[in-house]
């Protein structure tokens, strides 16, 4: 995906990424040869031509021996702000289809002058006469098979007391015995696991394996989104920028279940605020709120320094479900008018 030529955000990310690599002190070559993208992938990225992977910004900041926090922070920003561009710019599916689809009523062919008799169509060739099949060769004449030879007589049967009989009871003996060694080996080893077993199930709450999020629901209320790996693959259902040129966004957790804010492009001393369980009253188009909305829970970030204000800001989470009606206040830190936006979770973020 190529960066756009005017977009700030991507020039923060292009000169983070260059700084990486003076760090390494590798050449194009050097990093290729590091790292699982080629030669031509890595010019591409330091000239912001392309936007670079997650991947690859997150092993360009183990070359460097950097923390991944800030340079994925400006990754974000620079990604969102290309998907809302690029989603900006396509077409809709009517308009491609008009230009694209053929003419479903194609002009008739022009008629024969009058006076004119069209020429007859020539009658079409017979078909050609199938090739004359080509005689077989005889098959050869099978040679008589031999007389067989009868069947010697059947043994007569032995006794139990033959040795025959004592090789099966040694067979089932060796059998009973695996089987009771097994079982054995299964009781020892249910009996040495059940202590810890009885551990993890008293254990409050047990978390989600260490690749998923690291709590859900009501275990993730006021918990950072970051932290608990809630934010590995949001949806965004909000997205606007406000009258000082900040962006905000309210950011929703499937697997959590859980709502968050966050807001990138601000001042030091900017605020966002995030509230759930409302009825609304802006429609997602700014404003200082409705009287119908219900203080359930309100979570805060503020812009401390200059770090956050080149990166992004974002609040704790609070539990949300689909329907439920979560808003997004941001106050200046000039102290001028907040501005609130409103969403649903749920809902498709297209139609905001």
């Amino acid at each position: 995906m190529t960066l756009p030529a005017s977009s700030p955000e991507g020039a923060r990310l292009t000169a983070a990424v260059r700084q990486l690599k003076a760090q390494t002190g590798l050449s194009l070559a050097g990093l290729a040869a590091a790292t699982a993208f080629s030669k031509s992938s890595w010019e591409r990225y330091l000239n912001g031509k392309a936007l670079p992977p997650r991947a690859a910004v997150q092993a360009l900041c183990r070359l460097a021996n950097e923390p991944e926090g800030h340079c994925l922070a400006l990754w974000e920003i620079a990604e969102s702000e290309w998907g809302g561009r690029a989603k900006e710019a396509t077409p809709s599916p009517a308009a491609a289809a008009g230009k694209t689809a053929p003419d479903a009523n194609p002009a008739p062919a022009p008629a024969p002058a009058p006076g004119t008799a069209a020429a007859p169509a020539p009658a079409p060739a017979p078909p050609a006469p199938p090739p004359p099949p080509t005689p077989a060769a005889p098959a050869p004449t099978p040679a008589p098979a031999p007389a067989p030879t009868p069947a010697p007589a059947p043994a007569p049967a032995p006794k139990r007391s033959t040795p025959l009989g004592g090789h099966r009871g040694t067979a089932a003996a060796a059998v009973l015995m695996s089987v009771l060694a097994v079982v054995l080996g299964a009781v020892a080893a249910t009996s040495f696991l059940l202590p810890h077993r009885r551990t993890a199930a008293a254990a409050p709450s047990a978390l989600p394996s260490a690749a998923g999020p690291r709590c859900r629901q009501a275990g993730c209320e006021g918990e950072d989104p970051m932290a608990m790996m809630c934010a590995a693959a949001p949806e965004t259902l909000l997205e606007r920028r406000t009258a000082t040129g900040a962006s905000v966004q309210l950011r929703y957790s499937v697997v959590c279940g859980t709502s968050w804010a966050r807001m990138w492009g601000g001042r030091i001393g900017d605020r966002i605020e995030m509230r759930t369980g409302g009825t609304g009253g802006t429609g997602g188009t700014g404003g200082t709120g409705g009287t119908g909305w219900m203080r359930e829970t309100m979570r805060g970030a503020r812009v401390r320094d200059r770090t956050d204000a080149d990166t992004y800001v974002y609040t704790p989470m609070s539990v949300t479900r689909p329907g439920t009606v979560v808003r997004a206040c941001f106050l200046p830190a000039a102290g001028g008018k907040q501005q609130c936006f409103d969403a649903t979770v749920g809902e498709d973020p297209s139609g905001l």
